[in-house]
């Protein structure tokens, strides 16, 4: 059995520095790097991806609304036609890092504000499948299963990859509970790695009203802007791996 861990990095800017990123890189197997929209500058997104390189990390470009201020938090109804050339935008500039350190962006996985509308607004889905399909359709992307963001991909013969995350309160609709509602974001690493291996076994996820939600998951993430999301990883690492589950990228750096 294996299992692919992800996490947000390159979320810093300028002289405010959000995580530690050296730390995850050395725990996950994949790194969901902030495109210069929600987060990030050009020397912090080099940097992020010149170090996953080093470690053997696959890079993948978490794209977002143009909303530094709100952390790409916020919905923007963005036109359609607009948000696909924002998405190739940020695809571009990250690859563009990636390929001068040694590596190239992978897949595709919205962030934020973008990752929750694009469950359910088909017009944003579009758009976002849209790009991807432009840019390079052989890059995987990566999102909630179930979602329209997920579907739409498919149909377009893209590359899915399903996720789940490791620190987030989920709703019986398998739809991610709002961060401004208590107990949305889990902190316990002995729980939150409990939590992942039920994940990875194929046990599904407990919702917030006690119901066993069944989610088939590709793809754990762990945010890396959470508190105390070094020790989460290293629990899921570890609670993982003395189980015989093995931690692998879906898209590995051999082929292509």
């Amino acid at each position: 059995m294996r299992i692919d861990l992800n996490s947000d990095l390159g979320e810093s800017f300028g002289r405010w520095e959000l995580g530690d990123d050296e730390a995850l890189l050395s725990i996950v197997t994949s790194a969901n790097v902030a495109c210069g929209f929600h987060a990030g500058d050009p020397s912090v997104l080099r940097a992020t991806c010149d170090r996953a390189v080093e470690a053997g990390v696959v890079i993948g470009a978490q794209v977002g609304y143009s909303d530094l201020a709100g952390f790409g938090r916020r919905f923007i109804e963005v036109p359609p036609d607009d948000l696909t050339n924002d998405v190739i935008y940020q695809i571009g500039a990250l690859d563009a890092m990636a390929r001068v350190t040694g590596g190239r962006v992978r897949y595709v996985k919205p962030h934020g504000a973008l990752y929750n509308a694009i469950v359910h607004h088909e017009e944003q889905a579009a758009a976002v499948v849209r790009a991807v399909e432009l840019y390079d359709p052989r890059l995987f992307v990566l999102g909630l299963p179930g979602s329209a963001w997920l579907r739409l991909a498919a149909e377009a013969g893209l590359r899915v990859v399903r996720e789940a995350f490791a620190d987030r309160a989920y709703t019986p609709r398998g739809t991610l509970v709002p961060r401004s509602e208590p107990g949305a974001v889990l902190h316990d690493p002995d729980e939150v790695a409990e939590r992942c291996l039920r994940l990875a076994s194929g046990k599904g996820v407990v919702t917030t009203d006690g119901s066993v939600l069944p989610i088939a998951a590709d793809s754990i993430c762990v945010h890396g802007d959470s508190h105390g999301a070094v020790q989460m990883a290293r629990a899921v690492a570890a609670r993982l791996r003395a189980e015989g589950i093995g931690l692998t990228a879906f898209a590995d750096t051999a082929g292509e």
